[in-house]
């Protein structure tokens, strides 16, 4: 009757509008992490020193003096939250694109481990997702597993900014850190490097399935100075959230990106994705297109405290055939054809 078609329509409308709510809370999810990638380390930076300059100045010094007596804790490892890592907030940001994790094989936790995340998209969302929170399950699908994604290392002189990522887990990737981690932490650590950084980043663009790795050789040379096993880790659908500029080598705009690179750590891109109000607009926000990232079966690597060239060489290559076997194998299921190529620059 009249009566229970009208139920109908407003149990319609509700639902309508709580799946509205959850796009929007996925969207702002995902907006406060590109804002924090992109800008919230300048921007913090500025506050204190404004800060410096008011009435207030006593909070921004006893902070300044907080940052000198905690300055190296980021080289050991840092102070990771697991509240932080739990926030529903991050459940949000997996499910915008969505996000996966998808399991291969076990982990000891008597054995420690590095990660080649591959490949580094504009800003390594997978990466972040799946290691960072805990939004994936990385803790419940390896249980024992202490996962550190590694970045930049300028990132950890910025002030609120080094506090915010040490919460969820994310170490400098130097060696410093990761000598401490692998040798003064105990076992079950796996450290997530993005093998092919800024470089590769220049190049990735949606369509394309490419990594910097042929001259990449210091991650295996520190995975044999602490006899930790090597795991590849591809992650599908990595390069298809943003539009890139992608400038030809020798071009004006490659060498610019290039001396940001040398000399600062990282390179500008030019680069878009969706609007914030419409997925038909230009923006920050990332395209919301699946991003699978598998992990691979690992590479059991042994402790030699001064490996030889030829020794890196070899457990490069090794290295190198087990990432394009992961690829081939898991291409097909996450929707790329059988014909497709991991190029390997």
């Amino acid at each position: 009757g009249t009566g229970s078609s009208i139920l109908s329509a407003l149990q319609d409308l509700f639902w309508l509008s709580k799946s509205k709510v959850e796009k929007q809370l996925q969207i702002i999810s995902v907006l406060q992490w590109v804002l924090t990638f992109l800008i919230m380390g300048v921007a913090c930076t500025l506050i204190l020193m404004y800060i410096l300059c008011t009435d207030c100045w006593a909070i921004a010094a006893l902070y300044l003096a907080w940052l000198v007596f905690d300055w190296n804790t980021p080289k050991k490892g840092g102070r990771r939250s697991q509240w932080v890592r739990n926030w529903a907030i991050w459940r949000y940001f997996r499910d915008y694109f969505p996000i996966r994790l998808v399991k291969t094989h076990n982990l000891l936790t008597t054995r420690n481990y590095i990660f080649g995340y591959h490949p580094h998209g504009i800003m390594g969302l997978g990466a972040f997702c799946n290691f960072s929170t805990e939004a994936t399950g990385v803790s419940q699908k390896f249980p024992g597993i202490r996962p550190y994604l590694a970045t930049l290392a300028g990132n950890f002189r910025m002030p609120i900014l080094r506090d915010y990522l040490m919460s969820g887990g994310i170490c400098p990737v130097n060696r410093d850190s990761i000598d401490y981690i692998l040798s003064k932490n105990g076992s079950g650590n796996a450290i997530i490097i993005v093998v092919g950084g800024a470089a590769e980043s220049l190049n990735c663009t949606p369509g394309k399935n490419s990594v910097t790795l042929r001259n990449r050789k210091g991650f295996v040379k520190l995975a044999l100075r602490h006899g930790a096993d090597l795991v590849p880790v591809y992650s599908f659908g990595e390069n298809e959230v943003y539009k890139q500029v992608i400038f030809e080598e020798g071009s004006w705009g490659r060498w610019v990106q290039k001396k940001f690179q040398k000399h600062i750590g990282f390179a500008p891109c030019i680069f878009h994705g969706r609007g914030l109000f419409s997925s038909n607009t230009w923006g920050l926000l990332p395209y919301s297109k699946p991003i699978t990232t598998v992990v691979g079966e690992p590479i059991t690597i042994p402790k030699i405290d001064n490996p030889s060239q030829k020794e890196v060489d070899f457990y490069h290559s090794i290295y190198v055939d087990s990432l394009i076997k992961l690829f081939d194998k898991y291409k097909s299921k996450f929707g790329l054809p059988e014909t497709e190529v991991l190029e390997v620059n």
